[in-house]
């Protein structure tokens, strides 16, 4: 719609002078040293709300950080659309390898550099955007919601005991969220589901205090090589997971649904050039996007014990630890999982040590309908701006709280993503396309237009 066009490319300097604002905001919720950047950060987003056009908002205090909501009702006979991000962010974590400062955003080369540029501050913020142009030009023909909390990247572990207690605020018809990827800007798609999640820590002690290696070594069990030996037993020759029952309930893919899959554009020299490797590794029997979408992983996400600073110490450690993180798709159950991993570390320690395995957080997978009208009314608005029908994958990440969305408010989540794989998250030099920005902005809007005329 061209008077959508005009106001936002009238705004457009201040569009992207808000959001460098807001990633100046170092919000990490995984650290203590962070909950007052956490509020500030609550209430900034609660201010461009209201500037944007909201009736009301509110900051909802939680046993952790802060939930942002906020509304604009602008009639009974309207759909209403729930938009959900967070404003939190991960650790920045090895500062050394960042190029510019981790929360001083940096725009180079037409991308934004910060934390949170694309997961999920840059992402959600398009929603704020895309709603400011939609009551600035009086075109809202939805009721629209925001709730943006500030927990997801430690698995929301306070974000359900909010919906339940909110279902009555929180009444929608549709849940729309921008926290995936597109395939790029070239193939631009929809992600029809995000996998679950499962995440624990496991600790092996040996003897009860750091031993000399050259005294005690070889003859004492060393629970860095004891934890090695456990993680690797976890896969076998083909890289297909161990674990007794971790495949039992997984959604097998149908041939149909692959081979749509398979119609997605993919290089593997690129891929494999992009992410610095030479070769791939992964299940047998599966391709690259199939293995990061429909197949269920493990993945060792950190390990350390013993001696690990600068110089030598011949050190035989009491401990040795791992985070440990695995990928679930549809039919599996976090909970079940989490159980299983924990008992499989316990069952199989080695003599002379004790394991202790503990949860840390987890989600559940998510998929859907891709026949739904609030599926179609995505991929509508994606062609009325990219020139070409989206096409449907399904998404690596994971998004905690979507199965508990649908299960407390009874409708469906659409995810309309615009960032991409190789954006950095959660690592260092984290960036999010200018041009994803403000494509986000200029579709969403669609969105709220097909929508409202489709449920009509």
């Amino acid at each position: 719609m061209q008077v959508w066009k005009e106001y936002q490319e009238q705004n457009k300097e201040r569009f992207l002078n808000e959001l460098l604002d807001l990633l100046r905001i170092p919000s990490v919720s995984a650290r203590s040293e962070h909950k007052k950047d956490m509020v500030t950060c609550a209430a900034s987003v609660k201010e461009h709300l209201l500037k944007a056009g909201a009736d009301k908002a509110a900051i909802f205090e939680t046993e952790g950080h802060p939930v942002v909501y906020a509304e604009k009702f602008i009639g009974t006979d309207k759909p209403t659309v729930l938009v959900y991000g967070h404003y939190d962010v991960q650790p920045a974590d090895p500062l050394e390898l960042w190029h510019s400062g981790p929360f001083e955003p940096v725009i180079k080369d037409g991308k934004i550099y910060a934390r949170g540029s694309a997961d999920d501050k840059g992402q959600f913020f398009m929603h704020v955007k895309a709603f400011e142009t939609l009551t600035a030009t009086n075109t809202l023909q939805c009721n629209v919601k925001f709730i943006i909390e500030g927990e997801e990247e430690i698995g929301s572990p306070n974000l359900a005991k909010f919906i339940k207690e909110k279902k009555d605020l929180l009444k929608a018809d549709v849940i729309l969220i921008s926290d995936t990827s597109m395939l790029s800007m070239e193939n631009p798609s929809i992600d029809v589901g995000v996998r679950g999640l499962s995440y624990i820590q496991v600790e092996v002690t040996g003897p009860d205090r750091d031993l000399h290696s050259g005294v005690y070594g070889g003859a004492v069990a060393n629970p860095i090589t004891m934890l090695a030996k456990m993680i690797a037993s976890c896969h076998d020759e083909n890289n297909h997971i161990t674990i007794p029952g971790f495949y039992d309930d997984v959604l097998e893919s149908s041939d149909e649904e692959r081979k749509k899959m398979a119609q997605a554009p993919f290089n593997e020299n690129e891929y494999k050039q992009d992410l610095g490797v030479t070769e791939l590794w992964g299940e047998k029997g599966y391709s690259t996007n199939e293995r990061t979408g429909i197949r269920p992983t493990l993945e060792l996400n950190g390990i350390w014990g013993g001696y690990t600073g600068e110089g030598s110490k011949t050190v035989l450690p009491s401990k040795a630890f791992a985070k440990i993180s695995a990928r679930l798709v549809p039919n599996q159950s976090s909970k079940k999982i989490t159980e299983l991993l924990i008992k499989y570390f316990e069952t199989i320690a080695p003599k002379g040590v004790t394991v202790k395995a503990e949860e840390h957080h987890g989600g559940e997978p998510y998929l859907t309908p891709i026949d739904s009208v609030e599926y179609q009314s995505a991929a509508k608005a994606i062609a009325a701006t990219f020139g070409k029908e989206p096409i449907p994958v399904r998404g690596g990440g994971s998004i905690p709280i979507c199965s508990l969305f649908e299960q407390v408010l009874g409708i469906k989540i659409v995810f309309m993503g615009f960032g991409l794989d190789s954006d950095n998250l959660h690592s260092p030099n984290e960036k999010y396309d200018l041009f994803n920005y403000y494509k986000g902005i200029e579709t969403i809007p669609y969105f709220h237009q097909y929508y409202a005329e489709m449920k009509k």
